[in-house]
């Protein structure tokens, strides 16, 4: 097998549905920014997004959320009524912008709820869950592609560099107007939030766990061997493939996306108020 198709690398087999709703694309990291969320992110990202239906996360899930910081996460709001949670995206664009420019970015923010896309995208990062089925408005154009060196399938370089202008998109936020952004938007963030079933969790303390499981992806070479799964591949390292869906979606954005991510997303961790302790080593230690 030379190729296939990227959600067959991607997708969790067991991934849980959502929350309920329309089909729409958004982007997690951010990700993500991540968002991600972000994840996402993505995410994130931070980080598209497919609202489907899902249960709240588990007790047991939930108990894991890092300490809850010593004062809320984020910058000083700006002065501005922000409108209801769905009548919001008009005000959302406008401030993302005043952050970034990028096409990658603005791609994202001509697509539809926003303030939900995000808290989405954070949410399934936070829980391992990969959010990239999600985001589709910001998937790769060309296909996921493999090399054979030395008897072994690994990732072809190309495949890593489709991910390069979305890692560059990342790089581009600035990290202190995003937690000023952050704090601007959070009412209306915790509101989705609540929506999703999670009354009596502050969306902080998963914020915070988003962004830790990606800093906590271990760095590699991207040369890694490839073993069969499925249709697809999967690591040959058990370690590799032990990582959560998420973090195996950031680390298959290659090794110079991986250190660009992880560090805006390090720089907006802290920007955001989380404390240094609380966060991985940048040098992979816990």
């Amino acid at each position: 097998m030379a190729e296939v198709q990227d959600y067959e690398l991607l997708k969790a087999a067991d991934e849980p549905p959502i929350a309920p709703g329309p089909e729409r694309p958004v982007w997690p990291w951010l990700a993500v920014a991540v968002l991600l969320a972000a994840a996402a992110v993505a995410v994130y990202i931070v980080m598209g997004r497919t609202r489907d239906t899902t249960p709240a996360s588990a007790p047991a899930q939930r108990s894991a959320a890092p300490q809850t910081a010593t004062r809320p996460l984020g910058g000083e709001a700006a002065a501005i009524d922000v409108p209801p949670l769905d009548q919001s995206d008009a005000v959302v664009r406008e401030l993302v912008r005043q952050l970034t420019s990028h096409p990658r970015i603005a791609a994202w923010l001509a697509t539809d709820g926003l303030i939900r896309a995000f808290t989405v995208g954070i949410e399934n990062v936070a829980r391992g869950v990969t959010p990239a089925a999600r985001f589709r408005v910001l998937r790769p154009a060309s296909g996921f592609e493999t090399v054979t060196r030395d008897g072994a399938v690994r990732v072809s370089p190309r495949s890593y560099e489709r991910y390069d202008d979305l890692a560059d998109a990342m790089a581009s936020i600035d990290a202190a107007g995003a937690a000023r952004l952050y704090g601007t938007l959070k009412p209306r963030i915790e509101e989705a939030y609540r929506d999703l079933g999670y009354p009596d969790t502050p969306f902080d303390a998963t914020l915070e766990r988003a962004i830790v499981v990606l800093l906590r992806t271990p760095a590699t070479d991207g040369t890694a061997r490839l073993a069969p799964k499925g249709i697809g591949y999967g690591y040959a390292d058990p370690a590799l493939e032990g990582l959560s869906a998420a973090q195996k979606q950031l680390l298959r954005t290659g090794p110079r996306n991986v250190r660009l991510i992880q560090s805006s997303l390090r720089q907006i961790a802290l920007a955001l108020g989380v404390p240094a302790e609380r966060l991985p080593h940048p040098d992979g230690a816990p």
